[in-house]
């Protein structure tokens, strides 16, 4: 048996279930997606019904971890070195690279960052211009898979498509056809697992100069979007900015983030003190 039937009153129980732990909507037009996804994780651990599975995963005292790997499982992890580049280069030469140039230290997050593309290329670029000494970064993920491989520096060459010429040799090596950052980039991230819809876990992290939860608002609905967007924007620092994908716009939430544009980029800025 490939897939377990899912009738639409378990598929909204189990839906909403992943919602309130991961903020993952699915819509009842995604049910076979889902039906496909669960059916494999839940026959995997010995079920043959997703109503056993739901009930296992909302009241055993192995649900909670059974669930985050379920959930890890449903996380889209596309992602690539430069992407969307411009925000990040407009970020570092306009923002940060002025800060820390004054001697301040400054602390930037990437938050859902799957498997590490994105702190690593801000920390070629910073590291570029001799400035990684004087930015923490912080970055994380929910799935502790995709956090395993970004700690390991290993990546696939598709992620390789958009880097600039030069950057290959420079920030990393090919090795039996599998590129590897260099280890002291890696090691100037500090990984961490975070559940963004956590507003306590998000606090915990402390404050930041800079932001950015980018293509991740587009799976969430809008009231767990506004949720995640108010915990980000208690978590910056007075002028500190957040940076949201291109196809994501926050206007719609009545933020009290000002929204600017600066060299063709888009930056939420928290206002100052």
């Amino acid at each position: 048996m490939s897939s377990l039937p899912m009738s639409p009153q378990v598929f909204a129980i189990l839906s909403a279930l992943i919602e309130q732990r991961a903020g993952l909507h699915y819509a009842p037009e995604d049910r076979d997606l889902l039906q496909e996804k669960v059916s494999a994780r839940a026959l995997d651990a010995g079920f043959d019904s997703l109503l056993d599975y739901y009930y296992f995963l909302r009241y055993d005292p192995a649900g909670p971890e059974t669930l985050d790997a379920l959930v890890d499982s449903l996380l889209v992890h596309e992602t690539y070195f430069f992407r969307e580049a411009l925000p990040l280069t407009v970020l570092v030469e306009d923002v940060l690279a002025p800060a820390v140039r004054e001697g301040r230290k400054l602390r930037v997050w990437c938050a859902a960052c799957a498997t590490g593309e994105e702190p690593l290329t801000l920390a070629m670029m910073l590291a570029e211009r001799d400035l990684l000494s004087g930015v923490e970064l912080v970055a994380s993920d929910l799935s502790t898979r995709a956090l395993e491989r970004a700690r390991t520096g290993e990546h696939n060459l598709r992620s390789l498509r958009a880097m600039p010429p030069g950057a290959e040799g420079r920030w990393l090596e090919v090795r039996g056809g599998r590129p590897y950052v260099k280890p002291e980039l890696v090691a100037a991230v500090d990984w961490r697992r975070v559940n963004l819809v956590d507003a306590a876990a998000v606090a915990a992290l402390g404050t930041f100069d800079a932001i950015l939860c980018r293509n991740v608002l587009i799976y969430f609905q809008d009231d767990t979007a506004l949720r995640v967007v108010e915990s980000l924007g208690k978590a910056l620092v007075p002028g500190g900015h957040l940076v949201v994908g291109t196809s994501e716009s926050l206007m719609r939430f009545g933020t009290a983030l000002t929204c600017e544009e600066r060299r063709g980029a888009f930056f939420y800025i928290k206002a100052g003190p």
